[in-house]
C-alpha cells in the first residue's frame, strides 16, 4: 500500500502545482472515516481507496481525480456526507465522489434490477463528467485484483460477470485496453476456472518448450526494420488467455488450431514509418489475406490506432504484428486518460465519446432493467464496420448492422421515418446488412412510424431502444384513443352531465398524472366503469348493486384510425376483416382482442369486458384466412396465385397441412381490402379447375 507521503510525491512529479496540503487532507481523511474497517483479504479497508488512488497517479490524472480516488467509498461506507466532503473539499470533488459512489445494494431487487440500477447511475454520472468513469474503472480493477479472497462464491461470480459484461467492455471504449485486458483475465479465472486453468498451463509449456522464440522473433523484426533505414521498439508476448479462448468458442476450434498464439509489437517515430514498416514486413514475411487492418486512416470509436497484420514466419509459424507511432501506444493503452489534462475555463477534451451520447439516450428509452442491460451491452460490444452517408460523413457500426441501425445512428428521428434505404446507389431492403465502406441513403417519410417488426433485425442498442419507445408510445396513444371512446359511454350513462372541472376532479381521485393517464387507464381496463362513474360524480352508483352489469349503448366504438398490434390485435382464430361484424375483449392491461362474431372462441372470454366495435368509415387492410383444397396436379399452385394475382391481393403465408392423393390441403393468408373482396377471391377460387375445395376460415 502507498504511504501518505509516497502518493503526494507521485502527483507533484507530473503536477508541481497541486495543493500538496489538500492531497495530505484527503488521505488522512478516508483513513480517519474508514477507520478499523477491514477488507477480506484482512487489509485496512483505507488501503483499498488509497490503491485507487496510486492507479490515478499511475495516469498522471489532476489532483481532483486523485482525491475523489481517495474518498470515493467514504460516502457509502462511513458516517461521511457529500455536504461534509463539499465543505472540506470543494463543490467539484463532492460532485465527482458523489458520482461515483457505489450504490448500496438493495436485498430486495432482483439481480438484473441491481445491476440495471448500478448502470443507469453510473453513466449519467460518466455524462456529467468522465472523470467518474476513470475513477469507477480504477476501483473495479482493484477490487478483482483482490476478488479471491471472497469466500462466497456466488458473489464472486457475480461481481466476475459484471465485470466481464459491463466493466471490461467500457474499459475498451474509452481505450484504456490495459485495464480491459487485466479485467478479462481476472473475470476469466472466475466465470471458467478449468478453461482459464488449461490454457494458461499450455501457453506456460510452449514458453517453456520453445525457450526464447519470442524474442529470436522479436530481434528477426527488428532487424530487418533496421536493416531499411527505421528506428523502432519490438515487443512480443504470447496473445491474451481470454482472447485465446474467446477465439476458441468463437470459431469451435481446440487449442492447438489457434495458430497466430504469438504477437508482436512495432512502434515508430512517425506515422510514415508506421507505412514503411508495414512494407518492409510484407516483403520479408509471406502476409496471411484477410488479416490487414488499417485502424491509423480509420481509427476505432475510442480513438485507437495501429495498423494490424498477420505474417507467416519461419516453420508456417503464424504470428500477429501491430504497428503503431510511440503516441499511439500511450493513447491506445490507456485511451481517454492518457491525453486527460483539465484546463482553467472548464475546458474538456472530446475523447471521442459520442458513443456515450447514445448511451444516455438508451437510459431514457429503456422500459425495464432487462431491456437497458441488453441495450447497452449491444451499445459497448461487438466489432465494428464503417459505413458513409451520400455526403461522406463517416459511421461506426457493429457486425451485422442493417440499414436501420445506420438511420437511427445518424440520428433517432431519421430511424423513425425510414422508409427505404439506397446501398451504394441501389434500393435495397431496410433490413439489409452492411458491410465495410458502403455509402447508405436513407429513404424517408413524414407519415410512418417505427415497426415492431424491426427488433427482428437490429443489431444497435440505440436503435432497440428508441424503436421500443416509439411503439410504445403508439400503443399508449391507441389505448387512449379506446378509453376516450368508452369514456363517452361512461358519461352517458351518469345521471347528469358533466364539464371539465368533474375530469379533473376523477383525474385528482383516482392519483392519475392528467387526463390522457385517465382515458389510458380506461383503455387497457385499469378502471372499471363503476370506479370512473364514481370518480366523476361520486354517489352516483349508491343505489346500484355490487353486481350490477353496465349495459353498453347500440352505437358501436368505431377501429378507424387506429392500428392493429397497436391499441387492438386482430384475433388468429377468426383473422376477422373489415365488413364481419366485430367484438373486441378487453383485459386488464392487453390490447383489445378482435374478433369475428360467429369466432367459436369468443366462449372462452367469458371473463373479459366485451366491446362492441365497428370498423369505421373508410377501413381498408386485414389478413383473412383461407383453407383450399387443390388437385395434386402439375401448375396447380400456379393458377392458384394466378387467381390472387388478378384479384390483386397478397400471399403473406401459404402452408400445406395435409396431402391426401390426389388432394392437397393448403391454408393461405391474404392481404385482402375487406370482406366483399375476400368473398369475390373465394368465388374465384370455387370456380377453377384446379380447386377442389374453398372456404374461410
Amino acid at each position: 500500500m502507498l504511504r501518505q507521503y509516497e502518493l503526494v510525491e507521485r502527483v507533484l512529479e507530473y503536477a508541481p502545482q497541486a495543493d500538496e496540503a489538500l492531497l495530505n487532507r484527503a488521505y488522512v481523511y478516508t483513513v480517519q472515516k474508514h477507520g478499523s474497517q477491514k477488507r477480506a483479504s484482512g487489509d485496512p479497508y483505507f488501503s483499498h481507496p488509497v490503491e485507487v488512488a496510486g492507479l490515478m497517479t499511475e495516469l498522471k490524472l489532476d489532483q481532483q481525480t486523485i482525491i475523489t480516488a481517495l474518498l470515493h467509498d467514504t460516502v457509502e461506507d462511513t458516517l461521511a456526507t457529500i455536504d461534509e466532503i463539499e465543505r472540506l473539499f470543494g463543490p467539484e470533488v463532492a460532485r465527482l465522489v458523489d458520482g461515483v459512489t457505489k450504490l448500496s445494494k438493495i436485498e430486495s431487487m432482483g439481480e438484473n434490477e441491481r445491476a440495471a440500477e448500478n448502470l443507469r447511475k453510473f453513466l449519467l454520472a460518466m455524462s456529467e463528467d468522465l472523470r467518474v468513469l476513470l475513477v469507477k474503472l480504477a476501483d473495479r480493477l482493484h477490487n478483482m485484483r483482490t476478488l479471491h479472497f471472497i469466500k462466497n462464491p456466488e458473489k464472486r461470480h457475480r461481481i466476475a460477470r459484471e465485470t466481464m459484461d459491463i466493466f471490461a467492455p467500457l474499459a475498451e471504449r474509452v481505450g484504456m485496453y490495459e485495464y480491459m485486458r487485466e479485467m478479462q483475465l481476472l473475470a476469466f479465472e472466475q466465470l471458467e476456472p478449468e478453461a482459464y486453468a488449461t490454457i494458461t498451463g499450455r501457453l506456460a509449456q510452449i514458453r517453456s518448450e520453445e525457450g526464447g522464440q519470442v524474442d529470436a522473433i522479436a530481434f528477426a523484426i527488428k532487424q530487418a526494420l533496421s536493416e531499411a533505414g527505421l528506428s523502432v521498439e519490438v515487443s512480443g508476448r504470447e496473445k491474451h488467455p481470454y482472447s485465446i479462448w474467446h477465439k476458441m468458442s468463437e470459431r469451435h476450434v481446440t487449442f492447438e488450431q489457434i495458430t497466430d498464439i504469438m504477437a508482436f509489437r512495432v512502434l515508430t517515430d512517425s506515422v510514415e514509418d508506421c507505412y514503411k514498416a508495414l512494407g518492409v514486413l510484407h516483403q520479408a514475411w509471406q502476409m496471411i489475406p484477410g488479416r490487414f487492418k488499417d485502424y491509423i486512416s480509420t481509427p476505432k470509436s475510442n480513438g485507437y490506432q495501429s495498423l494490424h497484420t498477420a505474417l507467416i514466419f519461419q516453420r508456417s509459424m503464424r504470428m500477429e504484428v501491430q504497428i503503431r507511432t510511440r503516441d499511439m501506444h500511450q493513447l491506445n493503452e490507456f485511451g481517454l486518460a492518457a491525453h486527460w489534462a483539465y484546463k482553467q475555463g472548464g475546458l474538456r477534451p472530446d475523447g471521442q465519446v459520442g458513443w456515450l451520447r447514445d448511451l444516455i439516450e438508451i437510459i431514457d428509452a429503456s422500459h425495464d432493467p432487462e431491456e437497458l442491460l441488453e441495450h447497452t451491452k449491444l451499445a459497448i460490444y461487438q466489432d465494428r464496420i464503417f459505413a458513409f452517408t451520400p455526403k461522406g460523413a463517416l459511421f461506426q457500426l457493429p457486425k451485422g448492422a442493417t440499414a436501420v441501425d445506420f438511420a437511427y445512428a445518424v440520428h433517432t428521428n431519421l430511424g423513425h421515418a425510414a422508409v427505404g434505404a439506397k446501398i451504394n446507389g441501389r434500393h435495397m431492403p431496410l433490413r439489409s446488412q452492411l458491410a465495410n465502406g458502403d455509402v447508405v441513403e436513407i429513404i424517408k417519410s413524414e407519415h410512418t412510424d417505427p415497426q415492431l417488426s424491426w427488433l427482428g433485425f437490429v443489431v444497435t442498442g440505440k436503435a432497440r431502444a428508441a424503436i421500443r419507445r416509439a411503439v410504445r408510445a403508439k400503443e399508449r396513444q391507441e389505448v387512449a384513443t379506446i378509453g376516450s371512446k368508452l369514456f363517452d359511454e361512461i358519461v352517458g350513462r351518469l345521471p347528469q352531465r358533466i364539464g371539465k372541472k368533474a375530469i379533473v376532479a376523477a383525474v385528482r381521485r383516482l392519483e392519475l398524472r392528467d387526463e390522457e393517464d385517465l382515458m389510458f387507464a380506461i383503455g387497457s381496463a385499469r378502471l372499471t366503469d363503476r370506479q370512473v362513474m364514481e370518480a366523476l360524480l361520486p354517489g352516483s352508483t349508491a343505489q346500484l348493486p355490487d353486481d350490477e352489469q353496465w349495459t353498453r349503448t347500440e352505437r358501436a366504438i368505431s377501429i378507424r384510425g387506429l392500428t392493429p398490434g397497436m391499441g387492438f390485435e386482430l384475433a388468429d382464430c377468426c383473422h376477422p376483416v373489415p365488413g364481419d361484424r366485430i367484438v373486441g375483449l378487453r383485459r386488464l392491461d392487453q390490447k383489445v382482442e378482435v374478433h369475428n362474431i360467429n369466432c367459436l372462441t369468443l366462449a372462452n372470454g367469458v371473463d373479459a369486458d366485451w366491446l362492441d366495435l365497428s370498423w369505421g368509415e373508410r377501413t381498408t387492410g386485414a389478413v383473412g384466412r383461407l383453407r383450399l383444397v387443390l388437385y395434386n396436379r402439375p401448375g396447380t399452385l400456379a393458377e392458384v396465385t394466378q387467381i390472387f394475382a388478378g384479384n390483386r391481393a397478397n400471399v403473406s403465408a401459404l402452408n400445406m397441412v395435409q396431402r391426401d392423393e390426389p388432394f392437397g390441403t393448403y391454408e393461405v393468408d391474404l392481404e385482402v381490402s375487406d370482406l366483399a373482396h375476400l368473398t369475390r377471391i373465394v368465388g374465384a377460387l370455387r370456380a377453377s379447375e384446379a380447386v377442389a375445395d374453398a372456404e374461410r376460415l
